[in-house]
């Protein structure tokens, strides 16, 4: 699995390692049966860039948290049935935004963002929540994904 991380935010986040998002990237990857030869990148940005990215793509003002930009379009495969290889596309994440959700959230910046990591991923693979039985499966999943992440940790 190629999972490309690169942090170029400029914003600095205590605790912050590269390697444990790529490492989450590849345990959600893994647990929703994509093919080991599945691409993905993973990018941290300032908030001006967000804020570009989030009114160019989503006609919304401001920065947001996370964006995601799907590329092969591939879907979660099954067990005993991974999904062809190709490229899941991207995620960008804005820390500046995260570190404000966190405060609120009661867990740190890097919490929100391994959070963040993880939905950004199920939107790639098809997952949404602009409906409530939408938004229970993906959240319940993404919550299922990151808590079985973190206690291996």
């Amino acid at each position: 699995m190629s999972i490309e991380v690169n942090n170029e935010s400029g914003y600095a986040v205590e605790g912050l390692d590269e390697a444990e998002f790529a490492a989450l990237a590849r345990f959600v990857l893994d647990a929703l049966h994509v093919h080991p030869l599945s691409e993905l990148s993973i990018l941290f940005v300032d908030a001006d860039v967000m804020a570009d990215l989030h009114v160019r793509w989503m006609d919304e003002p401001g920065p947001t948290d996370v964006m995601s930009f799907p590329m092969d379009e591939l879907r979660p495969g099954r067990e005993g049935e991974v999904t062809p290889p190709g490229t899941l596309g991207d995620i960008v994440l804005c820390p500046e935004v995260a570190a404000k959700q966190a405060v609120v959230a009661g867990h740190s910046t890097v919490e929100e963002m391994l959070l963040l990591t993880a939905h950004g991923i199920l939107h790639l693979l098809g997952y949404d929540h602009a409906e409530p039985e939408e938004e229970r499966e993906m959240f319940g999943l993404q919550r299922r994904l990151l808590l079985t992440f973190l206690a291996g940790r």
